[in-house]
């Protein structure tokens, strides 16, 4: 079963909020380092909220909806280098790879490179 992780991208603080959990209503939320009691949380309304795929890339860093990723169909990573954004499209995480397609599997080599907030020139420079 694949674990449900989220992280979010706080637009106000322009920051990476990682291990982040979900009210009922779908609010991300966060409990500070600082908190003393149970009830105090930080909230995120105004934010993107990226779930975990539950893969890791060739270095075992975890790759979340929104990450960059440089690898290749192949079965070298510099043969052929792709750029792209991870998406979640039809319950299956996946990149797009000339106007198609590409699922993950366990012949690409992928690694996480960046994401499309912190990140965004690397997309740029891939097009």
């Amino acid at each position: 079963m694949r674990e449900s992780k989220f992280r979010v991208w706080d637009e106000n603080a322009q920051e990476m909020v990682y291990e982040v959990g979900l009210t009922p209503e779908g609010i991300p939320y966060s409990i500070p380092d600082h908190a003393e009691a149970s009830d105090q949380f930080d909230y995120y309304p105004s934010c993107h909220k990226m779930q975990f795929t539950g893969l890791k890339d060739k270095n075992g860093d975890e790759i979340y909806e929104g990450d960059i990723v440089r690898g290749s169909l192949r079965l070298h990573d510099d043969v052929d280098p792709i750029i792209r954004e991870v998406c979640m499209q039809n319950g299956c995480y996946m990149f797009e790879v000339w106007n198609a397609h590409e699922y993950f599997n366990k012949h690409q080599h992928i690694k996480v490179i960046g994401n499309i907030f912190q990140n965004p020139d690397l997309l740029e420079e891939a097009r």
